[in-house]
Formats: structure tokens, sequence, C-alpha cells
């Protein structure tokens, strides 16, 4: 099992990037799936979740400006952000708890996480 991210960048503020991560493998169900970020010299942080069934949960700062979604038919989540900010310039990674084939329990995943530098 493998998540691949995409879509990072470089955009000026105010600008706009949808990121994109695709879970691969033989994966039996996936729960929720999200998105962290980490800037230099700082703690990954949450950005963003959504569960299966469609709920999203937000870190504070991004509400309003970053939407996440997924197609669950293609065991992708996305984030559409919108606005940025120079201090939305990190790795942003993303994660899935998810069920392996011939697993009975879910386990944490991690992409290899993917740039977004927002120049003022």
């Amino acid at each position: 099992v493998q998540l691949q991210a995409s879509g990072g960048g470089l955009v000026q503020a105010g600008g706009s990037l949808r990121l994109s991560c695709v879970a691969s493998g033989r994966i039996f169900s996936i729960n929720a799936m999200g998105w962290y970020r980490q800037a230099p010299g700082k703690q990954r942080n949450l950005v963003a979740t959504i569960t299966s069934e469609g709920s999203t949960n937000y870190a504070d700062s991004v509400k309003g400006r970053f939407t996440i979604s997924r197609d669950n038919a293609k065991n992708t989540v996305f984030l559409q952000m919108n606005s940025l900010k120079p201090e939305d310039t990190a790795v942003y990674y993303c994660n899935a708890d998810l069920i392996p084939y011939s697993w009975h329990r879910a386990f944490d995943y991690w992409g290899q996480g993917t740039l977004v530098t927002v120049s003022s």
C-alpha cells in the first residue's frame, strides 16, 4: 500500500492550488483521509480530514479557504487551496487510515509530501 501526493508548487499570495493523493495497493477499505503540513522548523499539523461518509474537519487557519474532498471509487483525496498566504508555505502530507487486505485492523499510512510555496 502506498500514498502518492501531487499538485504542489510555487504560487503567489492570493492564488490557488489543488493537491491530490491516491492510495494504491491491496486495500480493503479506507476510513478517514486527510492532509497535514509541516513548515520548516515546525511540527507537522493537521490541515483537514474527511471521513468515508464525507464529514470534514479543518484547522482554524484554513477554514473558508481550503476544501477537502474525496473520490471513494478512486481512493483519492483532494485539497483545494484558495486565497493562499505566505504562511501556508509548507510540505503537505496526505494521510489515510485504511485496512489492507488480509488484515483485520486499520493502519496509518502517509504520502511522501508535496511542497507548497506561497510567495508574497
